[in-house]
């Protein structure tokens, strides 16, 4: 019986970083926003300034636009992160379409010193652009979402869920 017992308090042991992993969080980890336009990864046509914050509980970036660059110039969007969503909302900008590229879109860096994302996913209930299947990718803590020749309007928005492991802050 005893035996039993240690066995019990073992398996529970072993199982409690498996539980805590599925319970990441996005809040108050260091972010870093900014937005690419590229061809090819080496020659980018538009590198926006990146924008630092901590995740808090309201708006992260309410991104402006900034200098041409390459005849190109930034979409102002506004940008929630939650504990393990990010939305982007184009409410405070003009219509338009965003420029036909390899890559045009939105990179997310979070500082992690582990794999960050388990998993990212499109919630296309809440999602109006119509985005392509293939337009969010994540490694490590990085998300990039591709808005490639897709057309917007101040209704358009997005988001995006996503699996969080339960690393360490940085």
């Amino acid at each position: 019986m005893r035996g039993a017992g240690f066995a019990a308090v073992l398996l529970a042991a072993l199982t409690l970083p498996l539980a805590s992993a599925a319970q990441g969080t996005l809040l108050d980890r260091v972010v870093t926003f900014s937005t690419l336009t590229y061809d090819h990864p080496k020659g980018p046509l538009f590198t926006s300034r990146g924008r630092t914050v901590v995740v808090t509980d309201g708006a992260e970036f309410g991104l402006e636009r900034e200098a041409i660059q390459n005849g190109l110039e930034v979409v102002p969007v506004d940008v929630n992160i939650s504990a393990n969503r990010i939305e982007l909302d184009y409410f405070n900008s003009e219509p338009g379409s965003f420029v036909t590229a390899e890559f045009n879109g939105y990179v997310l860096q979070f500082e992690a010193n582990c794999v960050l994302f388990q998993d990212a996913r499109i919630d296309w209930q809440a999602t109006t652009l119509p985005l392509a299947k293939d337009a969010l990718s994540f490694e490590g803590g990085t998300v990039r979402i591709n808005v490639s020749g897709l057309i917007f309007d101040r209704k358009s928005h997005f988001a995006v869920d996503l699996d969080v492991a339960a690393c360490p802050l940085s």
